[in-house]
């Protein structure tokens, strides 16, 4: 397991403005995210001693990259240390993606009473097979001791829980912000405020 992660979640996106699902399809960050993303490699800017200790790990889709891209230009890192992760996808979200989520809750009343009601959706990525690929992402000899990973909402929300050894009902009740980020080390979480960023 690394020893040190700083985890963060992608700048808003335009499919998160709409408050549609974007598993693994993909929409670029609005004028907002990308404030956000120079806004945490900011804050990373003030916290890390000498970022090229640290090895950048993003997921495949566009806006994860895009978010990485911004913040390691804060940091003053080179293109050599983003490295792309296929273990770090979001969790794929079958026949609802792109569908607005207040429509799915009209169609399908009861989900907004169950915390994980991602999973409901057809052709869903089962939270098995995520917590498998999550749990043998953190067991990975393979991995640098420091990692900043650039990631997704509903992905970083399990790797947190698995980290911490949560139940999970509060696994579930962590949020997903986009204008902050978390430390991870020893099993433990620190949330992360983002400094503001002026352009």
């Amino acid at each position: 397991m690394p020893k040190e992660i700083y985890l963060l979640r992608h700048g808003q996106t335009e499919f998160n403005l709409e408050r549609r699902m974007q598993g693994h399809c993909d929409s670029p960050l609005t004028e907002l995210g990308e404030s956000q993303a120079r806004a945490m490699g900011a804050t990373l800017g003030e916290l890390l001693s000498d970022p090229s200790e640290w090895q950048v790990l993003v997921s495949p889709l566009g806006r994860a990259q895009q978010t990485a891209k911004l913040l390691m230009n804060e940091l003053g890192l080179p293109a050599s240390h983003l490295h792309i992760d296929p273990r770090l996808i979001e969790v794929a979200f079958g026949d609802w993606e792109k569908q607005q989520v207040m429509t799915l809750f009209a169609k399908y009343p009861d989900l907004a009473e169950q915390a994980d009601w991602y999973f409901n959706a057809p052709g869903c990525e089962q939270l098995a097979d995520v917590t498998s690929r999550l749990t043998q992402w953190l067991s990975d000899p393979k991995l640098p001791p420091r990692i900043i990973v650039v990631a997704h909402g509903l992905l970083g929300r399990i790797l947190r829980g698995l980290y911490a050894g949560m139940s999970p009902q509060a696994m579930w009740q962590q949020d997903m912000p986009q204008d902050a980020f978390f430390y991870l080390k020893d099993g433990a979480l620190t949330r992360i405020e983002c400094v503001q960023y002026a352009d």
